[in-house]
């Protein structure tokens, strides 16, 4: 009768959804387009004892195509189907959510997932963190320079190093010579910081490599190198590893379990970008077992996304543990972050020790019907 008791209690008995708007403090540009508002969709799942988890679902058009409205919709109808089903089965309702939603609808898997595992980590009594293995307690993130002019690019950095923040990740992928100096700019301007390149499919290999000997010919170096190729030229990002002499990442050839796989055995990049947008917490938690098993290195990183996102991934990276590369800044860009709890700090910081149930952050206010 107990664990009767105990299911009944964890029954999913809501589930709703609504739109959020964010103006950023300054167009957010990479290779594949800019934008100056983030939209997307916060999620919130009840269940019969009362215990309520959030979720958020932030699709990046620009990266991939998927809509705030799209995701909303998945959201919605996706849902449904969890009604009157137990929580504490949270394995079991990941799966029927992937059977709901293919991929391409990573965003609204991503709010669902988050929704269920703060609820259900709220009722057990434990920070997310805990569930995906507890391994640290905080991890530091770095913070992005976007497409833009050298001069933008050394602001942006001299700002980076007043947060303290010892690692800079420079959006890539439009013009050689403009990227060049964006990067000769960025690092003048907080010389003690690594940095990574990111160019988001802006480029082939030829103009990723020429890259890489203007910036060598600089004594600049990257410490990684992400999509230095488009998403399906795995021979590409292969071919920037091998000549260029630094680690490749793939994310947007990256979408899923086949994909990790593939690249693996193709030996095609050495480190996987994590991201519950593009794949849902399941998928993305699938992912990294698969880079250890295979010996590559992990990234967690996101979308334009509130805190309550990239809380809810730095739970996943600090759970798990053993991630070398750690790109949660999306918050620094909104002018005002309509999610509210842990936060990101001074040094780039997300501290999760004083986090003692679910994520630690939700929306503001839901509003009352």
């Amino acid at each position: 009768m107990a664990r009767v008791r105990q299911a009944l209690a964890a029954e999913i008995v809501a589930l709703d959804a609504r739109p959020f708007r964010a103006e950023l403090n300054e167009p957010f540009e990479i290779a594949g387009g800019a934008t100056a508002v983030h939209e997307g969709a916060f999620v919130r799942l009840r269940l019969r004892d009362g215990t309520t988890g959030y979720g958020e679902a932030s699709p990046l058009p620009a990266f991939n195509g998927e809509t705030a409205a799209g995701a909303l919709a998945a959201a919605h109808r996706a849902g449904k189907r969890w009604l009157g089903q137990d929580a504490s089965a949270w394995r079991a309702r990941l799966e029927e959510l992937e059977e709901a939603l293919p991929q391409g609808a990573g965003a609204a898997r991503a709010a669902l997932g988050m929704a269920l595992l703060d609820a259900w980590t709220k009722r057990a009594r434990i920070p997310l963190r805990i569930l995906f293995g507890g391994a640290e307690t905080e991890v530091f993130s770095d913070v992005t320079v976007t497409l833009g002019s050298p001069e933008a690019a050394a602001a942006a950095a001299r700002r980076i190093r007043a947060l303290g923040v010892r690692t800079m990740k420079i959006k890539v992928g439009r013009d050689i010579q403009e990227d060049a100096a964006r990067v000769a700019a960025a690092c003048a301007a907080h010389p003690a910081a690594r940095f990574t390149l990111d160019a988001n499919q802006g480029y082939g290999p030829r103009e990723s490599l020429a890259l890489l000997r203007a910036l060598k010919a600089a004594n600049l170096r990257p410490s990684l190198f992400e999509q230095p190729a488009a998403a399906d030229d795995w021979d590409g990002l292969a071919a920037v590893a091998r000549r260029g002499g630094v680690p490749v990442a793939a994310d947007e050839s990256l979408r899923g379990r086949a994909d990790a796989l593939g690249l693996a055995r193709r030996k095609a990049a050495s480190v996987l970008v994590v991201k519950f947008m593009k794949m849902g917490i399941l998928e993305a938690w699938d992912v990294a077992l698969i880079a250890r098993a295979q010996g590559l290195g992990l990234m967690i990183s996101g979308m334009i996304e509130t805190s309550l996102a990239m809380s809810c991934a730095a739970h996943f990276a600090a759970g798990l543990g053993g991630f070398r590369f750690i790109d949660l800044d999306t918050p620094l860009w909104l002018k005002k972050d309509p999610a509210r709890g842990v936060r990101l700090g001074r040094g780039g910081v997300y501290d999760l020790s004083r986090v003692r149930a679910g994520i630690g952050s939700e929306p503001t206010p839901w509003p009352s019907r």
